[in-house]
């Protein structure tokens, strides 16, 4: 109970700073949440959030119900989030697009081409290194659903920028595990999930492991 309990400091802290990344003539809203002090020559860790599907649309706001609103302002600024004094960005995906154009019903899947939304993000993120004081070797991606197949094809494209990818009732494909291998990964999904099947996260899982890498995976009942 003691290790979770928010300070004052971090109960306070200011909404995410709402910003738009333009490239190409697309234009990709997002929040980004800055450690709190940033001391000179330190470099951060960056953690790239991906939302579900809920949370579409371009009002640069809903993308953070499950990160971040005034009622519970958690996880975003959760003691865990301060002691790592990390920048964190979420993006928000277009109404009626996908972080990754595949049905989510079948699980794993053959990569298609990137997606507009994912493309953005992925620079947003190459942006950010080069902007700010960011530690390009603790870049993370975490995504929930939706956003659970944008974390593992983000890291799938991008193995040399992700050093860590968690996956949140997600997918990927099977046949890429070798090239995130290196990558940690940590995987959670519903045994009964009737949208996204938890086969999604278990064969990503099994690939990683046959393809050598130490993949650690958490199911829940139900």
């Amino acid at each position: 109970m003691t290790a979770f309990a928010r300070s004052p400091a971090l109960c306070a802290a200011a909404e995410p700073e709402a910003k738009e990344f333009k490239a190409d003539g697309k234009t990709l809203p997002y929040r980004l949440l800055k450690p709190a002090d940033v001391e000179a020559g330190k470099k951060y860790p960056l953690v790239l959030m991906l939302h579900g599907a809920g949370e579409r649309g371009s009002d640069n706001k809903k993308q953070l119900v499950w990160f971040w609103n005034e009622k519970n302002p958690s996880p975003m600024t959760r003691p865990e989030v301060g002691a790592a004094k990390a920048f964190v960005v979420v993006p928000q995906c277009p109404d009626g697009k996908q972080w990754v154009n595949v049905p989510w019903g079948k699980g794993s899947y053959k990569s298609p081409e990137v997606s507009e939304p994912l493309n953005l993000a992925l620079a947003l993120v190459d942006s950010l290194v080069k902007e700010l004081p960011i530690d390009p070797d603790r870049v993370s991606v975490v995504g929930m659903s939706m956003g659970g197949f944008g974390a593992l094809d983000a890291a799938q494209r991008r193995p040399e920028l992700f050093a860590a990818v968690v996956p949140i009732c997600g997918a990927g494909d099977s046949a890429k595990a070798k090239d995130i291998a290196h990558v940690a990964l940590w995987a959670f999904h519903g045994s009964d999930d009737n949208v996204v099947p938890a086969s999604g996260s278990r064969d990503i899982v099994e690939a990683v492991k046959k393809a050598g890498g130490a993949p650690k995976y958490t199911e829940y009942p139900k």
